[in-house]
């Protein structure tokens, strides 16, 4: 009688375990999704941290406690993206000032274009006539179009001013009590997880480190390079336009193309031979080539370890769930995921599809 019984009492205790985890993952989901700006603080904040704690270690050998420490690295990490911050306000203020014009030049374009899509769906009308008439001339492509990119990149107002006021305040208790953090985090778990625990946090500090490392070097290059071409083609603002196109092409993949956009757009005040746009498109091709196939893998190493499959599912995902924002943290996400599989037994099967 027991016997029979047992079949079915495993059969659902199977369905609601996966119920249950199916559920849990929906609800982590939304809290990503509605909670984004919090998030994405906490995220970048533990980026930052795991970027600056070996210059903390560094000044630690130089019998400096660790808290001056802490303190140091953060300030210095401010002042320099103030000044950067500066930098990129005056010249957007100058780009701003110039925007009308770029405007109608768009509009201009998003016209032909438009008019090249009725003169098609005039001939194909011919063939099988629609009811309604093409709609007219496109919107003004103005401020409000301007102010929509960029916000969909950066997030919301909330999530900016997070991200500003409290990311510095929480990177420096990360490194201030980093021994504490560390210890308090293993005794999360049983004795007998701590030591598979703390090689997983290990492994994980190593291949952010490697990849922050690693990319912040690639990016500066791939701004520098852009920059000085854009300068030697004497097109405007050659400095704002290397470091939106060199950040873009930083995302893997699809960041080859959003590269050419900015560049575009400032090209089209000046040149309007398809030429000239052709050769731009080849050059940051060329650069985006050179900078993540061939220094990429000598300065980022190894560690992250994702194939392509995996990356272009994680861009997916996370800039659907945080636009800009998920683009940027959608490899160090995927990488960490993918070392929490490889330490996890049940879970090495996904591991291993990760890396590929």
């Amino acid at each position: 009688m027991s016997a029979t019984q047992t079949p079915p009492s495993i059969v659902r205790f199977t369905s609601t375990s996966f119920s249950m985890r199916v559920i849990a993952a929906a609800i982590i989901l939304l809290f990503f999704y509605y909670a984004a700006g919090v998030v994405i603080t906490l995220l970048f904040s533990i980026l930052l941290a795991y970027f600056l704690d070996p210059a903390v270690e560094f000044l630690e050998k130089f019998r400096l406690p660790r808290t001056v420490g802490a303190m140091v690295m953060v300030l210095i990490f401010t002042a320099v993206m103030a000044a950067v911050g500066y930098g990129l306000w005056t010249r957007l203020s100058d780009f701003s000032a110039d925007w009308p014009r770029y405007s109608r030049l768009l509009e201009n374009v998003a016209t032909a274009v438009q008019g090249k899509i009725q003169g098609i769906a005039g001939q194909v009308s011919q063939i099988a006539p629609t009811e309604g008439s093409a709609p007219g001339a496109g919107a003004p492509v103005g401020e409000g179009m301007m102010r929509a990119l960029i916000f969909r990149g950066i997030g919301s107002l909330y999530a900016l001013f997070l991200e500003i006021t409290f990311m510095p305040f929480l990177v420096f208790f990360m490194l201030a009590e980093k021994r504490q953090v560390w210890h308090g985090t293993l005794q999360l778990f049983p004795a007998s997880r701590r030591t598979p625990v703390k090689e997983t946090l290990e492994d994980v500090r190593d291949v952010l480190r490697d990849y922050l490392a690693g990319m912040t070097l690639v990016t500066l290059l791939v701004i520098a390079m852009s920059s000085l071409f854009f300068w030697t083609l004497g097109m405007e603002f050659p400095i704002l336009t290397g470091i939106v196109s060199g950040l873009l092409n930083m995302v893997p993949y699809i960041g080859v193309v959003l590269a050419w956009f900015p560049a575009f757009l400032i090209a089209l005040a000046k040149w309007s031979n398809v030429g000239q746009f052709a050769l731009i498109a080849a050059m940051l091709t060329t650069i985006h080539l050179l900078a993540l196939n061939l220094l990429g893998p000598k300065l980022v190493g190894r560690r992250v370890r994702l194939n392509a499959v995996a990356i272009t599912i994680a861009l997916l995902f996370w800039g659907w769930v945080w636009g800009g924002m998920g683009l940027v943290l959608a490899i160090p996400i995927t990488a960490t995921l993918r070392v929490v599989c490889d330490h996890t037994e049940s879970w090495k099967p996904v591991g291993r599809w990760l890396s590929g």
